[in-house]
């Protein structure tokens, strides 16, 4: 398989926050073939608003690199912390301004949970990617149980029982990732973007 490309998004906008160290131990668990680049502009999205997100308009910088990251990547990962028995605010901001975005149509996407007593967010969160028609690899949140435990990514990574569900993430997002480009590839086919090659043809 062809190098493989997950873009990571934390929705805690904390320096140092579970999320966000989770994910970065997420990056020094993945094998060569897999580069894991994390989304450091959850803060500098405008609130969204319907009015700047309409066919023809010039969107945001902020959000036009969002979208483009999201083209780029193969798949997503993401880890939110819950607030209120809810998605935190930027996350969900960051969210409403995919909504009308095709480059997430039938992306995977997977879930990391730190905080195994969180549940609602996760929830939530899987609704709402569901209602963007982005491919959940995993109906149940990888969940890393970090309960009164250290948080540094270089300890999750070293913890045999803290890496493995994230090993686990890495394995059900590549399975997931050679489905979706071969469900690609067909539809080009399908379309008639891709002709086949006439040699060995009579």
């Amino acid at each position: 398989m062809n190098n493989i490309h997950l873009l990571a998004i934390s929705g805690s906008l904390r320096a140092h926050s579970s999320n966000t160290e989770t994910l970065r131990a997420l990056t020094l668990l993945a094998p060569p073939e897999v580069t894991i680049t994390p989304f450091d502009g959850l803060a500098a999205l405008p609130h969204f608003n319907p009015d700047h997100d309409v066919e023809g308009m010039a969107l945001p910088e902020a959000v036009q690199s969002l979208r483009a990251q999201i083209e780029a990547a193969d798949g997503i990962v993401i880890s939110s912390p819950e607030y209120a028995h809810g998605v935190p605010g930027s996350l969900k901001n960051a969210l409403d301004w995919l909504v009308s975005a095709t480059e997430v149509i039938g992306k995977p996407v997977a879930l990391v949970n730190p905080s195994p007593r969180s549940t609602h967010a996760q929830v939530s969160l899987a609704e709402t990617l569901r209602t963007m028609s982005m491919a959940l690899v995993s109906e149940i949140p990888f969940v890393v149980p970090l309960v009164n435990r250290a948080v540094t990514a270089g300890a999750i990574a070293d913890d045999g029982d803290l890496a493995a569900p994230l090993s686990d993430c890495i394995d059900a997002m590549v399975v997931a990732v050679a489905r979706y480009r071969d469900s690609l590839a067909s539809a080009m086919i399908g379309s008639g973007a891709v002709s086949e090659s006439p040699l060995g043809s009579s």
